[in-house]
């Protein structure tokens, strides 16, 4: 017999999108539940957890939940350049340590967690609108009602799918990376490392966790490549190529491999009684495919939208277009920006790489900064084409703003 549950809202995913959507929801007043898959918060980690300092702050994520980035360096195989800084602008999180904050954050506002519960069903109306979810718990088969459900399930994208609305994505990035011990290493300083015997379509990096643990990992971009990452970071780590042999004896503590979608902004994120977020929804960034600072902004609108819809007794579609434009006038034209830069860092050469680091290297840290996270604003392209008037960057900004 199947146990039965009845909710307002049922967010499907404990991830950071979806803990920050039972939170807003919950604080809201709304009765939550925070469906996860697997033994407990974040038991498989799936992302370098890169992110930023602004982010950070806005978020409220506790500072013993991150690393501090100061330094950025680059490396091609033949240049390298370092971009410095007197305060942190980026960091590494701890991704198990903030995934559970954030999850302790939505059962603190009084969202109900259940794991070991996956889900492989969808429950619709006579209209064919979804108003629950099926699956399996720790007890059996289990079943959730509710007047809405957010799709925070992440890449594979669950409950959209069994609705039939999207397809798997065509083009992703796939990463594999080795959490490990090493003997040297700098704790405020990340390594990007590009070029066809890093990754083709894709980098590899270096990223500091302090107390000398660093996260080792190769990033390809699919379908553009064929490179299979896992295999690929075994190579570099065996022949311990460019700056991995600086870090001296490395000690495999724990491996993660994850799947990021790469797109662009192709989805519809809202439908009747459903909202997609995070992964689900495609919000993340081409250039270094991250995505946890969207994954926990757009959560808690999306949380907080659909407490609104639900205490009005409206779930419909257009009652979750605010969030929807909330994201869209944010990010797509940035995400759209960052994918042409993107497509055409894909196109590079080993020579044409070591020309482009040259080029990086005269960019302030909050420039630079402001350029990996895709802020492509129209003030920030025009200080940036106006402050280092190369041709390159001259270039850039053209393409950028869609010209030739």
């Amino acid at each position: 017999m199947s146990e039965e549950n009845q909710y307002d809202l049922v967010v499907v995913g404990g991830g950071p999108a979806g803990s920050s959507a039972a939170w807003s929801a919950a604080k809201n007043g709304i009765n939550v539940a925070l469906i996860e898959k697997e033994n407990s918060i974040a038991e498989t980690v799936r992302t370098s957890g890169v992110t930023w300092i602004q982010s950070i702050k806005e978020f409220g994520i506790p500072e013993n939940c991150y690393n501090p980035i100061k330094n950025f360096t680059f490396c091609s195989p033949n240049n390298e350049i370092t971009i410095k800084d007197s305060i942190p602008r980026a960091a590494v999180l701890d991704v198990r340590k903030t995934y559970r904050w954030l999850a302790k954050e939505a059962e603190n506002a009084g969202a109900d967690i259940f794991i070991k519960t996956s889900i492989n069903g969808v429950i619709k109306n006579d209209n064919g609108d979804i108003v629950g979810v099926s699956g399996v718990g720790p007890k059996g088969e289990i079943t959730f009602h509710s007047k809405m459900i957010i799709d925070a399930s992440g890449f594979s994208s669950t409950i959209c799918k069994a609705m039939g609305f999207v397809t798997q994505w065509e083009r992703f990035g796939a990463g594999a990376e080795w959490e490990v011990k090493v003997e040297n290493v700098d704790s405020e300083t990340w390594w990007l490392m590009v070029g066809q015997q890093y990754s083709p379509a894709g980098y590899a990096w270096i990223f500091p966790l302090g107390n000398n643990m660093v996260r080792i990992g190769v990033g390809v971009g699919k379908p553009e490549s064929d490179v299979d990452p896992t295999q690929r970071l075994k190579e570099l780590m065996d022949t311990k190529l460019g700056p991995i042999k600086k870090l001296g004896k490395i000690t495999p503590i724990e491996f993660h491999y994850g799947l990021i979608p790469n797109d662009g902004l192709s989805r519809k994120t809202v439908f009747n009684n459903l909202i997609l977020v995070g992964d689900s929804a495609g919000q993340a960034n081409p250039l270094v495919l991250e995505g946890i600072r969207y994954a926990i902004k757009y959560g808690r609108v999306a949380g907080k939208v659909s407490a609104n819809a639900i205490k009005s007794g409206n779930t419909n579609r257009e009652a979750l277009v605010p969030y929807e434009k909330n994201w869209k006038k944010d990010i797509e034209s940035k995400i759209k920006s960052a994918g042409k830069v993107q497509d055409r860092w894909i196109g590079l050469s080993d020579e044409d790489w070591d020309k482009e680091l040259d080029i990086i290297s005269e960019l302030k840290s909050e420039e630079f900064i402001d350029f990996i996270k895709a802020e492509f604003g129209l003030s920030n392209m025009i200080k940036l084409a106006t402050h280092h008037p190369k041709l390159a960057v001259r270039q850039l900004f053209n393409l950028v703003k869609g010209k030739n």
